[in-house]
């Protein structure tokens, strides 16, 4: 394995961990496969993880299809006493177009039971929920595992040196990847907070950019004072908050996975939460309107004490020049932007 092949971390559709460790409460035995490395066109990143129960109960993907019966198989060995085991699997050019890929590759999965390991998953996910972020380190040849975060190991496997330092960087960066010391080589899986827009304006755009933004794996809360615009019926399934936005953003603490887009057109809503965003560690910041507007803005926000540095920060008029016009269209830019931020 090679640290160059790091891939980001993939957001699944579910939350196989998650999952995992309900199997886990409800008195079930399990494995987890984890993809350790790719080549080619592997149909899942490093990191995408295939959890097994017992009874032959699966969530989430290592291969989209393409190898799952015989890690399954690795799973349910492992369940029944196997040790950990690194498998490695040819995706042929046939199986990958069946899952939408123009070529095959290979994989590595390694298949482990889930015991003394589930104790650092459930540290992991309390740790993401509390908005902090960390990296698992499993060395492959006996799936032995430590908890890294800053300040913070926890795990029977001792880690030190360029391996915690490797696993840090890969906390900070959301990234996955291999990492060897001699003989040894382990696996480095980001365990972080899920990216998050915060919208400010329940409008026309954010009806479209709402489902967008949670495809593309963003945690949304959309803000609006405006009860009749922030309702569960506009936008359901997401967080709404009706107070205003300054007030609002108090507990959402402005962290560099989050983005902010304004798009109310209202001075009274707008300058005070670009004020907050602007000079807080947020990765992105936009806001709707033409030039003209944007101008007005800046001046309205320089009188509120930001300098250049934090102005020229802010996007305006937001989203990528795409000739965009419709409320979708619009969308589409905003999000596009977001990402390209997000990238960079």
């Amino acid at each position: 394995m090679n640290p160059k092949d790091e891939i980001q971390t993939p957001s699944p559709e579910i939350d196989v961990i998650a999952t995992l460790i309900d199997w886990l409460d409800e008195g079930h035995a399990a494995a987890l496969a984890t993809v350790i490395s790719t080549w080619g066109s592997s149909p899942c990143p490093a990191g995408s993880h295939l959890a097994i129960r017992d009874d032959g109960a699966l969530a989430g993907s290592v291969s989209a299809g393409c190898v799952e019966s015989a890690v399954v198989h690795e799973a349910m060995q492992a369940i029944n006493g196997a040790p950990p085991q690194v498998c490695e699997y040819g995706v042929t050019s046939e199986m990958a177009w069946e899952v939408g890929l123009a070529c095959g590759g290979e994989i590595r999965v390694l298949v482990q039971c889930v015991d003394d390991g589930a104790a650092l998953r459930r540290e992991a996910r309390m740790r993401v929920e509390e908005g902090l972020s960390s990296s698992l380190v499993t060395r492959i040849a006996d799936g032995a595992s430590a908890l890294i975060g800053e300040g913070r190991i926890s795990g029977p496997l001792e880690v030190s040196g360029d391996l915690a330092e490797a696993a840090l960087e890969a906390a900070r960066g959301n990234r996955n990847h291999g990492f060897d010391i001699g003989e040894d080589c382990y696996f480095i899986e980001a365990l972080t907070p899920p990216n998050r827009l915060i919208i400010v304006g329940a409008v026309h755009i954010a009806q479209a950019l709402v489902p967008m933004a949670r495809v593309a794996g963003f945690q949304v809360v959309v803000i609006d004072p405006r009860e009749t615009f922030a309702t569960p019926e506009r936008f359901p399934g997401v967080e709404t908050r009706t107070d205003w936005p300054d007030q609002a953003v108090g507990g959402l603490a402005l962290n560099d996975r989050t983005a902010v887009v304004v798009l109310t057109h209202d001075p009274k809503i707008d300058d005070s939460i670009l004020q907050a965003a602007l000079t807080s560690p947020a990765f992105y910041v936009g806001a709707l309107g033409s030039r003209m507007t944007q101008e007005k803005r800046n001046i309205r926000l320089e009188e509120r004490g930001l300098g250049g540095d934090d102005l020229a920060r802010l996007h305006g008029p937001i989203g990528l020049d795409i000739g965009s016009k419709s409320p979708a269209e619009i969308a589409v830019a905003i999000l596009a932007e977001i990402i390209q931020e997000m990238r960079r």
